[in-house]
């Protein structure tokens, strides 16, 4: 922790405080029948008013807090890391949704439980705290609360921002608040940020420049998506040796770039297949007849069909498969992009060992594509034309794909060295065995 003296709260943080008592039930009742709708348990809906399902364990407990389900899945790699560096230590991770807690469920890594966080009301999180003890407390992205926050430092928990992100919106709401936002800043003993740029914005938000480092963007390191190995040797030899691009995560109103895209493709490149995965695959019927309507041939991997040498589009209509399509080709354009969607998870790609294609509008991911792009790793592309042009360019000189692939690797790579100084950093903070 730096010298500098701690910051004291400010009058809206005590309205926080006012406002968050009287509003407690009507949160209560929100989050309680989200998750109510859900089938979660009555005994794992309290958890979110601090009552533990589980006991807590012997020894040191690390605490992770994440957001959602990205964001979950994002810390499990450095549990991994972390339980094989120390390995007297304990892990808990707390989410918010159902669909988090049910995929943590399944990786859930050795020595590592999960549970909801509480409400960010003092009684809720004080329950929490009595009963858990954590040892080390890292907030994953941009979860600032309050009472989590302060409550947790005056029990002496050392507090981590781990993967700090947050959007140009935030920053400019935070500064506006200076001084609260400085309060909050100041109960962190450390803050790791994705990029240089994050480092600026929380500077200019207040943070201790001392407690600031650069670490690595956790998602770039999460494990690879699953692959059946008999379904990628089948689709790759009926495919044979003809050219083939991706399309994923493709959203209502990306298609129809897409297959422009395809359509202008095909007068340079005749044998070229088309792999859409679109994000949803129960539009599948919408697109058949999409593709139709755009004079192109189809085949639906929904209904176990391979493509054949007349196939222009295959449409990988299915749950699950994306990694399988990512190990088949390279060249990726990553959807939720042409629009303000957000975007998907380019590091998917590179793990895969491919070089992603994204459009102007995948904010939720806009500092990693910025910097994937200023490497070489990635393109940015705004309209059919080009997305045309770019797809040819990496069909057409295979060693500029192949430089963009070399870059996604060394990228990761640098990742993964930064995470073996983020795992440094974390244990120096825990107190002795």
């Amino acid at each position: 922790m730096s010298d500098q003296p701690q910051v004291r709260p400010t009058l809206l943080y005590h309205l926080y405080r006012g406002a968050s008592a009287l509003l407690a039930p009507l949160m209560w009742s929100k989050v309680a029948g989200k998750l109510r709708q859900h089938g979660v348990p009555e005994a794992r809906v309290r958890e979110r008013l601090g009552y533990a399902t589980l006991p807590r364990p012997a020894g040191r407990l690390v605490w992770f807090h994440a957001a959602s389900v990205g964001e979950s899945l994002s810390v499990l790699t450095l549990i991994h890391r972390l339980g094989e560096a120390a390995p007297d230590l304990e892990f808990l991770i707390t989410s918010g949704t159902p669909t988090s807690a049910d995929l943590i469920a399944k990786r859930l890594p050795p020595r590592t439980r999960h549970q909801f966080p509480p409400l960010d009301t003092g009684a809720a999180v004080a329950r929490f705290l009595n009963h858990w003890k954590p040892n080390l407390g890292i907030l994953v992205e941009s979860e600032l609360w309050p009472h989590m926050l302060v409550r947790a430092r005056g029990a002496g928990v050392p507090l981590v921002l781990l993967n700090a992100r947050l959007s140009p919106k935030s920053v400019a709401s935070w500064t506006k608040r200076h001084a609260t936002a400085r309060f909050l800043l100041d109960q962190f003993a450390l803050m790791l940020t994705q990029n240089a740029q994050t480092a600026v914005n929380l500077k200019a938000m207040g943070a201790d420049p001392a407690r600031l480092k650069e670490g690595s963007n956790l998602k770039a390191l999460s494990d690879p998506l699953p692959v059946d190995q008999d379904t990628l040797t089948e689709v790759r030899d009926a495919i044979g040796p003809r050219p083939v691009w991706v399309a994923s995560s493709t959203h209502e109103g990306e298609e129809e770039t897409v297959l422009a895209a395809h359509k202008a493709l095909l007068v340079d490149h005749p044998d070229l297949l088309l792999l859409l995965a679109p994000r949803h695959p129960n539009r599948g019927d919408q697109l058949e007849a999409l593709i139709a309507e755009a004079g192109l041939t189809s085949i639906r991997r929904s209904r176990d069909a391979l493509p054949r040498t007349s196939t222009q589009v295959y449409l990988a209509d299915t749950l699950g498969e994306v990694g399988i399509w990512y190990s088949l080709c390279p060249l990726v354009f990553l959807g939720g992009s042409l629009r303000e969607i957000g975007g998907h998870n380019p590091f998917e790609v590179m793990q895969a060992g491919g070089a992603v294609l994204t459009g102007p509008g995948g904010y939720n991911f806009a500092e990693s594509f910025a910097e994937l792009i200023k490497a070489g790793a990635a393109k940015e592309v705004t309209s059919a034309e080009t997305l045309t042009h770019a797809v040819g360019a990496w069909l057409t000189e295979p060693h500029t794909l192949d430089t963009a692939r070399d870059r996604a690797r060394g990228f990761l790579a640098r990742q993964s060295d930064q995470m073996d100084q983020t795992v440094t950093a974390l244990l120096e903070l825990l107190p002795q065995k």
